[in-house]
């Protein structure tokens, strides 16, 4: 895997996450990623370009995004929402399991402790990047804007096609602030801005509205989707196993597991505005209201 180039002193190393690198009096990358060779291979690629890493900045505390963090050694900024998920590994797996998770059922494990160096909020300007709220797949998701080169790095804010058609349901735990985000990113889009998400392809114009509105569309349908199927009673598991087959997602342990992060969000929201209620049937259930 090579850089691209995407602008004056502005590259992307592809992956899933993606690593965007800014070079401006220092060298800056956004989400170092996972993997045992990623550090070494992110390292390779720079020093073609005689370019050597000063600090590293993160959309989010999840442990795909920042795994390596401390094999690069560098100096590590978060949005202070993702402070206490990106040092904590519990904090990490109650988000994504809802207590300790079974070892090595999740698929990102920390190899060392990562550390914070420093927090910002939204609006802040870091490195010649603006940060943007981009909330609602973590609670202090961020984008960095390159308004100089056109470029957004909007993180987990919205997934490639075939993410989505992967996993079924976009992970989120917020599912308005999700849907509030997605349509600032199509204000973006309208401006000509080139879009990129961690898990997917950069895109631009009509491409990144059409994707945009994708997931967008994902949410909105899970959200029907979940209200249809609690015409009877149903467990968050089940619902996740109905929901995947529906989706024609994958059907395995961990994605059983993870989408039961954005259907408990979004029974939350269902419940909160009376549309269900809770009922007892040998387990908790969901059932919509008549």
């Amino acid at each position: 895997m090579a850089l691209e180039k995407l602008g004056e002193n502005l590259y992307l190393y592809p992956g899933s996450p993606s690593t965007m690198i800014k070079v401006e009096e220092n060298v800056v990358i956004i989400d170092p990623g996972n993997g045992s060779k990623r550090h070494k291979e992110l390292r390779r690629e720079l020093r073609k370009i005689n370019l050597e890493i000063d600090y590293m900045l993160s959309t989010h505390g999840h442990a795909d995004h920042i795994a390596i963090a401390p094999k690069l050694g560098k100096p590590l900024f978060i949005h202070r929402y993702e402070f206490s998920i990106a040092e904590s590994p519990l904090n990490r797996e109650l988000l994504t399991f809802g207590s300790k998770a079974p070892k090595g059922f999740l698929v990102y494990q920390f190899p060392q402790e990562v550390r914070v160096h420093g927090v910002f909020d939204w609006n802040d300007v870091l490195f010649g990047l603006k940060t943007v709220e981009l909330s609602g797949h973590s609670p202090g998701m961020t984008g960095f804007l390159d308004e100089e080169n056109g470029v957004l790095y909007a993180g987990d804010s919205f997934f490639g096609e075939r993410v989505i058609q992967s996993v079924g349901l976009p992970y989120l735990v917020e599912p308005e602030l999700f849907k509030e985000s997605i349509r600032k990113l199509m204000g973006y889009a309208e401006e000509g801005i080139l879009l990129i998400p961690s898990h997917g392809r950069a895109v631009k114009g009509e491409e990144a509205l059409k994707l945009l509105e994708l997931n967008l569309q994902r949410v909105e349908e899970g959200e029907k989707k979940i209200l249809e199927l609690l015409r009877e009673p149903k467990s968050v598991s089940e619902l996740s196993y109905a929901l995947a087959k529906d989706f024609g997602a994958k059907i395995t342990p961990q994605i059983l597991a993870l989408n039961q992060v954005p259907i408990r969000a979004i029974i939350a929201d269902l419940y909160n505005r009376d549309l269900i209620e809770a009922v007892i049937e040998n387990d908790l259930k969901w059932k919509a209201k008549e």
